[in-house]
């Protein structure tokens, strides 16, 4: 394939396997695309999805998917730890190789249509797909998320960009758009308070946390305005949570641009705050693919002598702690081990 796009849509289901399975043989009956994983998270009652392909069979892969889920997931019984807005919480078109950063806006446009007209679902885009600024960051369009979608559909200032303005309980809302390579990348915290993870989070993504003086009181400009401290960390989201499952606190983060902030240096500032609060780290993850390159780039960080790339990505693995949750295989974790 030499023109490849991929696709990482987020389903609001993460417990039951039969759902996941049914949503993932949607995707990959489609001619032309390569599924690479679903990863369910209890946790969160989220699946993240990965597959890659030329732009045709990515774009009808991506619609199938999300039919199905509107068939099989009900989100007016859905909980989960992580915003989310709808049934198909998200679906990112992501240039690969011989296809431009244009060609998947127009992508998601074609694919929002489709949604919007053929599952009357309300359709948002975003990142470098958005129509307007306020709606670049999908956390502006989460804002409120799916219990707050009736009503923010009643305002005319969020009038989706596909669909109509009408609350679809089911299914509530689908966010689509195009962008750069994401790495979902996770800390792992030795201790279970999610505050303490909140609060790492807060001092070390972009957009920061609000000012506090020293009676913890919000700290106001002379307009009245809510005063922000940014964060330590460039091109990172993040937020805290828990993971029940193994009884810990995790920061979680979106490393939107990894040439700006790629996982070593956030890994190396999570573990300098949790120091700070008192706790350590005790491992990261990655969820979905990462390039090739990130990882080199965290092995000449952490072993510079190493002789090889493939000795490079061990040590990184190692220094990391990418295994500490389950065994990280970098054949099916990388990207372009997957593209071979």
């Amino acid at each position: 394939m030499k023109h490849i796009v991929e696709c990482v849509p987020n389903f609001s289901e993460g417990r039951s396997i039969k759902i996941v399975n049914a949503i993932a043989g949607a995707i990959s009956s489609v001619p032309g695309v390569k599924f690479i994983s679903a990863e369910p998270d209890q946790d969160y009652n989220r699946t993240v999805v990965t597959f890659v392909g030329e732009p045709a069979a990515v774009m009808e892969g991506a619609f199938l998917g999300t039919r199905k889920a509107a068939e099989l997931i009900d989100m007016t019984r859905h909980k989960g730890g992580h915003p989310r807005i709808g049934a198909t919480d998200v679906v990112p078109f992501v240039p690969v190789s011989g296809v431009t950063m244009h060609e998947c806006v127009r992508m998601a446009k074609e694919f929002g249509r489709r949604v919007g007209e053929e599952l009357q679902i309300p359709v948002y885009l975003y990142e470098e797909a958005a129509s307007r600024p306020e709606r670049r960051n999908l956390s502006a369009i989460r804002k409120g998320e799916y219990e707050g979608l009736a009503e923010k559909l009643k305002d005319p200032v969020w009038t989706p960009d596909f669909g109509a303005a009408v609350f679809n309980a089911r299914s509530g809302a689908t966010v689509t758009g195009a962008r750069m390579f994401l790495i979902a990348y996770n800390v792992n915290l030795t201790t279970n308070d999610v505050k303490l993870a909140t609060e790492i989070a807060q001092r070390i993504r972009e957009s920061g946390r609000l000012a506090r003086d020293s009676s913890g009181k919000q700290v106001l400009n002379a307009k009245g305005e809510k005063v922000t401290v940014s964060g330590t960390l460039k091109s990172v989201k993040a937020m805290g949570v828990f993971l029940e499952a193994n009884d810990i606190a995790q920061v979680s983060m979106n490393l939107v641009n990894y040439h700006v902030t790629p996982p070593h240096v956030a890994f190396e500032e999570v573990k300098k705050q949790a120091a700070a609060l008192g706790i350590g780290v005790a491992g990261s993850e990655i969820v979905g693919l990462t390039p090739q390159e990130a990882l080199i780039m965290a092995g000449r960080f952490y072993a510079p002598e190493a002789p090889s790339d493939d000795a490079l990505i061990a040590a990184a693995i190692d220094a990391l702690g990418l295994s500490q949750l389950e065994p990280f295989d970098s054949q099916k974790k990388i990207i372009e081990a997957q593209l071979l």
